[in-house]
């Protein structure tokens, strides 16, 4: 369908950009740098032959698919981000081509002997014979969500050259800090004006996913008293001992390391602390949504025993709902999840329908009227230096996109009698 090499030349293209985001500013996008690829992915989206396209102020891009049918067809859209994720630097990527891989170990640096092995990622042992990107042990690759774009934007192309394929009117999106939970926050849904859409955010080929976490954000605040150490006997109040008794208190098991699927947790992922003051932030999962409330309900319990045993007010909450579990907005339209199941299989790819342990882009627009499942973009060991994508993967994604517009396109297709 789509040539290997143009896929390469293009992924690489995107990942040498460094786009990585930053939660701590408030502007959009949160970083100036993210602009060097939003501008270079508008222009592109031009340059292959699209219409109406856009980039606004906040750096989000749209771009229009005429329809080639005369008959109504429902309005479809592809959308991904173009941030990087802030855990990891995502500058001077140097990706690593690894052609028909032999399922051994890769050496992604020997200078610092990193290596990549199937014995720790195991999943690396379904790609033998593929080509593999991988990063050089430095920096992360970028696969998410720039393998999303590559997808999108190289079957946007397919399309444009090939008239013959039946479609109607399709969006393309790309938004900037999805990693920072804000890529929806600006996204104008009624400007994009599709009926529904899908990203290309998810991992394995095949994944299919439209449930994910509902999410919050915490941050707990202890305060403590500061007095001089040779004399604080019964004056001294220690913030930091106080947190460590919060953290102690919180179940020791339902932290990230210790779930799986549809099992939430609470994840303890940043500490500043002195005598006077410590603050914990935490941000809080779970897919159903009366345990996600509890959990909710925990994080403040806590803090009020703490007050209560201190008879002062020592330990305060801030608690900040961020995302909810899509699945109850896609329900009454799973006609769109049969369709990108039905893509697949037409793809020979035997979709993997399963929950998020996480969020998309996709959760929030879903709330915002905008239905929108979640499709694999094929990387793996997402944010970090293991990162990798093998480019059949990327193939298999664009082929999906392309037969999703197919189906839409159909003379039959009918959305009522497709629930």
């Amino acid at each position: 369908m789509i040539e290997k090499q143009h896929i390469i030349d293009r992924f690489t293209s995107y990942v040498t950009i460094d786009t990585e985001s930053d939660p701590n500013s408030d502007t959009t996008p949160s970083t100036k740098k993210q602009w060097n690829l939003a501008n270079k992915l508008a222009e592109e989206l031009k340059q292959i032959g699209l219409e109406d396209v856009t980039i606004d102020e906040n750096a989000y891009i749209m771009a229009t698919l005429p329809s080639n049918v005369s008959h109504e067809v429902p309005v479809i859209g592809f959308i991904s981000h173009f941030d990087t994720s802030p855990d990891f630097t995502g500058a001077n990527v140097k990706p690593q081509i690894v052609a028909n891989y032999n399922g051994k170990d890769i050496v992604l640096n020997e200078e610092k002997n990193i290596i990549l092995s199937p014995d720790y990622f195991e999943d690396l042992l379904l790609y033998k014979g593929q080509t593999l990107i991988t990063t050089d042990g430095t920096t992360l690759l970028g696969a998410d969500d720039k393998a999303g774009i590559t997808e999108i934007v190289s079957a946007m192309e397919y399309l444009v050259n090939h008239p013959e394929i039946k479609h109607g009117k399709i969006r393309v999106g790309f938004t900037p800090d999805e990693e920072i939970g804000r890529g929806a926050h600006k996204f104008d849904v009624e400007k994009f004006g599709a009926d529904w859409a899908y990203t290309m955010d998810g991992s394995q080929v095949g994944e299919l996913e439209y449930e994910n976490f509902n999410a919050a954000g915490a941050v707990v605040t202890v305060k403590g008293k500061i007095v001089h150490p040779g004399y604080a006997k019964g004056k001294m109040v220690n913030s930091m001992y106080i947190a460590t008794d919060y953290i102690n208190s919180l179940p020791r098991l339902e932290t990230p390391e210790h779930t799986e699927g549809r099992e939430g947790f609470f994840h303890l992922h940043n500490i500043t602390g002195t005598v006077d003051e410590t603050k914990l932030q935490y941000i809080i999962r779970d897919h159903n949504k009366t345990h996600f409330e509890a959990r909710k309900e925990m994080i403040q319990k806590l803090a009020n025993e703490l007050n209560d045993q201190f008879e002062m007010e020592v330990v305060t909450v801030e608690i900040t709902d961020q995302y909810f579990n899509m699945r109850e907005k896609i329900e009454p339209v799973m006609h769109i999840v049969k369709i990108a199941k039905q893509a697949m299989e037409q793809a020979n790819i035997e979709p993997l329908i399963k929950p998020i342990r996480g969020g998309t882009d996709g959760s929030q627009l879903s709330f915002m009227g905008l239905p929108c499942p979640n499709i694999f973009a094929g990387g793996h060991n997402f944010h970090g230096r293991y990162e990798y994508v093998p480019v059949e993967s990327m193939l298999k994604a664009v082929e999906v996109i392309v037969n999703i517009t197919k189906i839409t396109g159909q003379t039959t297709f009918n959305t009522e009698n497709s629930n």
